[in-house]
Protein backbone atom coordinates (compact mmCIF):
# COMPACT_ATOMS: atom_id res chain seq x y z
CA UNK A 1 0.00 0.00 0.00
CA UNK A 2 2.82 2.39 0.91
CA UNK A 3 4.11 2.26 -2.68
CA UNK A 4 0.92 3.95 -3.84
CA UNK A 5 1.45 6.90 -1.49
CA UNK A 6 5.21 7.38 -1.81
CA UNK A 7 5.02 11.14 -1.37
CA UNK A 8 2.72 13.79 0.05
CA UNK A 9 1.52 14.96 -3.36
CA UNK A 10 0.26 11.47 -4.34
CA UNK A 11 -1.29 10.92 -0.93
CA UNK A 12 -3.09 14.28 -0.97
CA UNK A 13 -4.31 13.73 -4.54
CA UNK A 14 -5.77 10.36 -3.53
CA UNK A 15 -7.39 11.96 -0.46
CA UNK A 16 -8.91 14.71 -2.59
CA UNK A 17 -10.43 12.04 -4.85
CA UNK A 18 -12.02 10.42 -1.77
CA UNK A 19 -9.84 7.29 -1.80
CA UNK A 20 -10.57 5.53 1.52
CA UNK A 21 -7.26 3.63 1.27
CA UNK A 22 -5.40 6.93 1.38
CA UNK A 23 -7.41 7.99 4.44
CA UNK A 24 -6.71 4.68 6.19
CA UNK A 25 -3.02 4.99 5.33
CA UNK A 26 -2.95 8.54 6.74
CA UNK A 27 -4.71 7.51 9.98
CA UNK A 28 -2.47 4.46 10.44
CA UNK A 29 0.67 6.50 9.84
CA UNK A 30 -0.07 9.50 12.05
CA UNK A 31 -2.83 8.72 14.58
CA UNK A 32 -0.62 7.53 17.47
CA UNK A 33 2.06 10.16 16.84
CA UNK A 34 -0.52 12.94 16.80
CA UNK A 35 -2.15 11.62 19.98
CA UNK A 36 1.26 11.79 21.68
CA UNK A 37 1.77 15.35 20.46
CA UNK A 38 -1.75 16.41 21.52
CA UNK A 39 -1.24 14.76 24.91
CA UNK A 40 1.84 16.93 25.49
CA UNK A 41 -0.28 20.00 24.73
CA UNK A 42 -3.51 19.09 26.54
CA UNK A 43 -2.09 16.95 29.37
CA UNK A 44 -5.21 14.80 29.03
CA UNK A 45 -5.29 11.54 27.03
CA UNK A 46 -9.05 11.60 26.38
CA UNK A 47 -9.00 15.19 25.28
CA UNK A 48 -5.97 14.63 23.07
CA UNK A 49 -7.71 11.72 21.31
CA UNK A 50 -10.75 13.95 20.77
CA UNK A 51 -8.52 16.63 19.26
CA UNK A 52 -6.86 14.16 16.87
CA UNK A 53 -10.15 12.52 15.88
CA UNK A 54 -11.64 15.96 15.18
CA UNK A 55 -8.68 16.73 12.93
CA UNK A 56 -8.99 13.45 11.00
CA UNK A 57 -12.76 13.73 10.55
CA UNK A 58 -12.37 17.33 9.37
CA UNK A 59 -9.65 16.30 6.90
CA UNK A 60 -11.99 13.72 5.38
CA UNK A 61 -14.94 16.12 5.27
CA UNK A 62 -12.87 18.95 3.77
CA UNK A 63 -10.47 16.85 1.70
CA UNK A 64 -11.21 18.67 -1.56
CA UNK A 65 -9.59 21.81 -0.08
CA UNK A 66 -6.25 20.10 0.66
CA UNK A 67 -3.26 21.64 -1.10
CA UNK A 68 -1.10 19.02 -2.83
CA UNK A 69 1.99 21.24 -2.37
CA UNK A 70 1.66 21.10 1.42
CA UNK A 71 3.64 18.80 3.72
CA UNK A 72 0.94 16.51 5.11
CA UNK A 73 2.93 15.94 8.30
CA UNK A 74 3.27 19.68 8.97
CA UNK A 75 -0.38 20.21 8.07
CA UNK A 76 -1.53 17.53 10.54
CA UNK A 77 0.63 18.79 13.41
CA UNK A 78 -0.44 22.39 12.75
CA UNK A 79 -4.10 21.28 12.64
CA UNK A 80 -3.75 19.47 15.98
CA UNK A 81 -2.08 22.54 17.50
CA UNK A 82 -4.80 24.84 16.12
CA UNK A 83 -7.57 22.55 17.40
CA UNK A 84 -5.94 22.56 20.86
CA UNK A 85 -5.62 26.38 20.82
CA UNK A 86 -9.24 26.77 19.69
CA UNK A 87 -10.45 24.57 22.53
CA UNK A 88 -8.17 26.34 25.03
CA UNK A 89 -9.37 29.82 23.98
CA UNK A 90 -12.98 28.73 24.27
CA UNK A 91 -12.34 27.54 27.82
CA UNK A 92 -10.63 30.79 28.86
CA UNK A 93 -13.31 33.03 27.34
CA UNK A 94 -16.24 31.39 29.06
CA UNK A 95 -17.54 33.03 32.24
CA UNK A 96 -19.00 31.14 35.20
CA UNK A 97 -22.56 31.92 34.13
CA UNK A 98 -21.86 30.79 30.59
CA UNK A 99 -20.31 27.60 31.96
CA UNK A 100 -23.54 26.80 33.83
CA UNK A 101 -25.57 27.45 30.70
CA UNK A 102 -23.24 25.30 28.61
CA UNK A 103 -23.39 22.46 31.14
CA UNK A 104 -27.17 22.34 30.73
CA UNK A 105 -26.92 22.53 26.94
CA UNK A 106 -24.16 19.89 26.93
CA UNK A 107 -26.42 17.55 28.90
CA UNK A 108 -29.11 17.93 26.25
CA UNK A 109 -26.58 17.58 23.41
CA UNK A 110 -25.08 14.53 25.13
CA UNK A 111 -28.51 12.90 25.26
CA UNK A 112 -29.05 13.73 21.58
CA UNK A 113 -25.49 12.56 20.80
CA UNK A 114 -26.18 9.29 22.59
CA UNK A 115 -29.27 8.87 20.42
CA UNK A 116 -27.20 9.50 17.28
CA UNK A 117 -24.51 7.07 18.46
CA UNK A 118 -27.21 4.49 19.16
CA UNK A 119 -28.73 5.14 15.74
CA UNK A 120 -25.37 4.63 14.02
CA UNK A 121 -24.65 1.49 16.08
CA UNK A 122 -28.12 0.20 15.27
CA UNK A 123 -27.50 0.86 11.58
CA UNK A 124 -24.17 -0.98 11.75
CA UNK A 125 -25.76 -3.91 13.62
CA UNK A 126 -28.53 -4.14 11.01
CA UNK A 127 -25.95 -4.32 8.24
CA UNK A 128 -23.92 -6.94 10.15
CA UNK A 129 -27.11 -9.01 10.52
CA UNK A 130 -27.53 -8.95 6.73
CA UNK A 131 -24.04 -10.26 5.98
CA UNK A 132 -23.81 -13.73 4.43
CA UNK A 133 -24.03 -16.40 7.17
CA UNK A 134 -20.36 -17.48 7.32
CA UNK A 135 -19.15 -13.91 6.90
CA UNK A 136 -21.45 -12.72 9.72
CA UNK A 137 -20.36 -15.53 12.04
CA UNK A 138 -16.68 -14.76 11.40
CA UNK A 139 -17.20 -11.03 11.96
CA UNK A 140 -19.11 -11.57 15.22
CA UNK A 141 -16.55 -14.05 16.54
CA UNK A 142 -13.81 -11.53 15.86
CA UNK A 143 -15.42 -8.23 16.84
CA UNK A 144 -17.94 -9.20 19.52
CA UNK A 145 -16.36 -12.31 21.01
CA UNK A 146 -12.78 -11.06 20.63
CA UNK A 147 -11.39 -14.26 19.12
CA UNK A 148 -8.17 -14.15 17.11
CA UNK A 149 -8.17 -15.24 13.48
CA UNK A 150 -6.39 -18.46 14.50
CA UNK A 151 -9.03 -19.23 17.16
CA UNK A 152 -11.81 -18.57 14.64
CA UNK A 153 -10.10 -20.79 12.07
CA UNK A 154 -9.89 -23.64 14.59
CA UNK A 155 -13.51 -23.14 15.70
CA UNK A 156 -14.82 -23.08 12.11
CA UNK A 157 -12.39 -25.77 10.94
CA UNK A 158 -11.05 -23.55 8.13
CA UNK A 159 -7.71 -21.91 7.33
CA UNK A 160 -6.63 -18.54 8.77
CA UNK A 161 -6.56 -17.29 5.18
CA UNK A 162 -10.28 -18.12 4.84
CA UNK A 163 -11.01 -16.18 8.04
CA UNK A 164 -9.06 -13.19 6.72
CA UNK A 165 -11.00 -13.31 3.44
CA UNK A 166 -14.31 -13.41 5.33
CA UNK A 167 -13.28 -10.38 7.42
CA UNK A 168 -12.17 -8.42 4.34
CA UNK A 169 -15.49 -9.30 2.70
CA UNK A 170 -17.43 -8.21 5.79
CA UNK A 171 -15.69 -4.83 5.97
CA UNK A 172 -16.04 -4.37 2.23
CA UNK A 173 -19.79 -5.00 2.37
CA UNK A 174 -20.20 -2.72 5.42
CA UNK A 175 -18.18 0.03 3.78
CA UNK A 176 -20.28 -0.20 0.62
CA UNK A 177 -23.64 -0.26 2.42
CA UNK A 178 -22.85 2.42 4.98
CA UNK A 179 -21.27 4.71 2.38
CA UNK A 180 -19.25 7.82 3.20
CA UNK A 181 -21.62 8.96 5.95
CA UNK A 182 -19.91 7.00 8.70
CA UNK A 183 -16.81 5.74 6.88
CA UNK A 184 -14.43 8.03 8.84
CA UNK A 185 -15.85 6.65 12.10
CA UNK A 186 -15.53 3.05 10.90
CA UNK A 187 -11.92 3.71 9.94
CA UNK A 188 -11.10 5.31 13.29
CA UNK A 189 -12.64 2.45 15.28
CA UNK A 190 -11.54 -0.45 13.06
CA UNK A 191 -8.47 1.05 11.34
CA UNK A 192 -6.26 -2.03 11.81
CA UNK A 193 -8.90 -4.41 10.47
CA UNK A 194 -10.48 -2.28 7.75
CA UNK A 195 -8.28 -3.22 4.82
CA UNK A 196 -9.52 -0.67 2.28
Amino acid sequence: MKGKFTNDKKLINHLKKGNPKAYTFLVDLYYNKLCGYASNLARDDFRSEDIVQNVFVRIWEQREWLNSKTSIKNYLYRSVYNEFIDQYRKEIAISTLEKKYIEVVDTIVEIEGDREDKRILSLIEQEIAQLPAKCKETFILSKKEGLTYLEIAEYQNVSVNTVEKQMVKAFSVLRERLKEKILPFLILFFRKELKL
